[in-house]
């Protein structure tokens, strides 16, 4: 009561950073130094992570990038191998969000700090390019599209600090920069088109990349497993209300006994924010393995070998490794029509046989594994979602930014 109390008067307080943000305007600001930052300040993952380590990687560059979080377990883990990174409550952190020309997030701008930004060049790398409509896109976000006054007026600070039209934001390619301009309210001039860093680390094992101990250990399992002959099965999900009717479908007895008989290991990533976390945390089955809903996916989804997918633009990534797929749609009806609109139908996006049962997906998992039988309706997705798939994004997006910026090449 009094923790939900207190979120709320911080969440109002924020308002009187307003005259922080206008001075921040007279603070000259470095070409120089690129901040990076991701999820409000709380991960060391996706694709700001892999620009940051390309680029201390590559100090011939020029180009300083700085950390910025709110964690301490992220500020001390990149200070003890050497990374240059900061808490943005700390004097340091506070300089160089205020030093910085180029801000480098995947959520919004607050990913680092909305309050000391302004006169910085906001380069949103997002985390997902997939089917689902988002930010204005979606009639089911209350914050973009309030119903009433009430909700505009309780929204109206959590607005000032989300996308604004002038931020640059990274689409895969030409079909994605159109949804992009639409989702995030911005012009075509403001839309990069590339790939994303993450899937350069994805296609190349000898990418720059950094693993805490539970992400190592994880993949030292996976690998582990590989070399006992087991297939791998990444079944990674999206966040919704109706992903708790999963364990209305699923017997895990029998299917721990499939998964033993069939030499395949489930691996299962949930999102941060799912609601079956405490169900899964309880689950102890041979070959059903749930990962910490935290661990970056990208330090380990290369060596996945079919993925069963819901609705999670992971798939849009997968793409690129050509692999098997089954989606694993058991409550289709209650998402598509509680949840999110697609952009296109799913049978166009998601060219793959579909589950909507247990003894389906077992099955279907086995067919796919077997033969391939959509490999070129991939290809034909592929083409739609990504411009470029090679693992050459990260330095291309380098000279890209520079020019945004103004800095010789």
């Amino acid at each position: 009561m009094w923790k939900m109390i207190l979120e709320r008067i911080k969440y109002w307080m924020q308002l009187f950073l307003l005259p922080i943000y206008w001075l921040s305007f007279l603070i000259p600001r470095s070409k120089k130094i690129w901040l990076f930052g991701s999820t409000f300040g709380r991960r060391f993952a996706d694709n700001p992570k892999y620009f940051y380590l390309y680029l201390n990687a590559h100090p011939e560059l020029g180009i300083r990038p700085v950390w910025i979080t709110r964690d301490k377990e992220i500020h001390h883990f990149l200070g003890k191998h050497g990374f240059e990174a900061y808490d943005v409550r700390s004097l340091s952190g506070i300089w160089y969000c205020l030093r910085s020309k180029v801000y480098i997030f995947d959520n919004y701008s607050k990913d680092i700090s909305h309050w000391l930004s302004a006169g910085a060049v906001k380069i949103n790398l997002w985390h997902g390019s997939g089917n689902k409509k988002t930010n204005y896109d979606n009639i089911f976000d209350k914050v973009r599209h309030p119903k009433n006054l009430w909700e505009r007026w309780k929204t109206f600070p959590r607005r000032l600090s989300d996308e604004k039209p002038h931020h640059y934001t990274l689409a895969t390619s030409e079909a994605m920069g159109l949804i992009t301009q639409s989702a995030f309210h911005t012009t075509k001039e403001h839309v990069i088109i590339d790939g994303y860093p993450r899937n350069d680390a994805m296609l190349n094992p000898e990418f720059p990349n950094l693993l805490n101990e539970k992400e190592q250990k994880n993949l030292d399992d996976i690998r582990a497993w590989k070399k006992e002959g087991y297939i791998i099965d990444l079944y990674m999900t999206t966040f919704r209300d109706s992903e708790v009717d999963f364990f209305k479908v699923m017997n895990l007895e029998k299917f721990n006994e499939y998964l033993q008989f069939n030499g395949i290991i489930f691996v299962v990533k949930l999102h941060p924010k799912s609601k079956l976390q405490k169900e899964f945390s309880k689950i102890e089955y041979s070959n059903i393995k749930v990962i910490d809903a935290n661990i970056d996916p990208y330090t380990f989804v290369g060596e996945v070998d079919i993925l069963t997918s819901d609705y999670s633009s992971i798939y849009t990534d997968f793409l690129l490794l050509d692999r098997p797929v089954v989606a694993f749609h058991f409550d289709y009806d209650k998402y598509s029509t509680e949840t999110r609109d697609s952009y296109i139908s799913f049978e166009e996006y998601m060219p793959e046989k579909k589950a909507i049962s247990m003894e389906e997906l077992m099955s279907l998992t086995l067919e796919v594994l077997k033969q391939d039988p959509q490999k070129q309706a991939r290809k034909t997705s592929k083409a739609r979602m990504f411009q470029y798939d090679d693992d050459k994004s990260t330095q291309r997006l380098v000279q890209k930014v520079k020019r945004i910026v103004g800095l010789k090449e």
